[in-house]
């Protein structure tokens, strides 16, 4: 089940933010980049986010069990070419849940929430690197445009995915 993220789970999505950058990003970051992003540093990040409502922040709960195993963040788009897009800003999924759908099902409920309010276009950013991330929004449609920035946090391009 997805359902809207509240401040009481600001630590589990700092947690799966933590653990699933490590994941995806080992082979493309180094230690030194990554060892500040730790559980303790991204809690009050994520509880600022929910509590300001800086996306519109969802998680992926089991319905049996209520473990939160993915988060996401969306909202309109904000590069200046794509004004009327919806953008999915981040997506991640506890490693120990990955391939198992659960990353396709948030893709398909951040597009549902879109046209929900009227966007026909939606826009991922992804390192370029990102072979996981770009093979599974691939596999959801997603095409890079041509557009490119540089992520600054990590210095490393990003490639901007479109799906009409």
């Amino acid at each position: 089940m997805i359902r809207e993220a509240t401040v009481n789970d600001a630590s589990r999505t700092a947690e799966i933010d933590a653990i699933s950058s490590r994941y995806a990003y080992q082979n493309i970051l180094s230690e030194e980049s990554l060892k500040d992003l730790t559980v303790e540093s991204r809690v009050p990040v994520h509880t600022r986010w929910i509590s300001e409502k800086r996306f519109d922040m969802y998680v992926y709960e089991d319905p049996d069990t209520g473990v939160v195993k993915g988060m996401m963040g969306m909202g309109p788009c904000e590069d200046e070419d794509k004004k009327g897009a919806f953008e999915l800003h981040f997506i991640y999924v506890d490693p120990a849940y990955v391939r198992k759908g659960i990353g396709t099902e948030m893709i398909r409920f951040f597009e549902q929430k879109g046209r929900e309010i009227g966007f026909g276009e939606f826009v991922i950013w992804v390192l370029e690197e990102n072979e996981m991330g770009r093979n599974c929004y691939e596999k959801n449609h997603y095409r890079p445009d041509g557009k490119e920035k540089i992520f600054r946090r990590w210095n490393k391009r990003e490639i901007r995915y479109v799906k009409p």
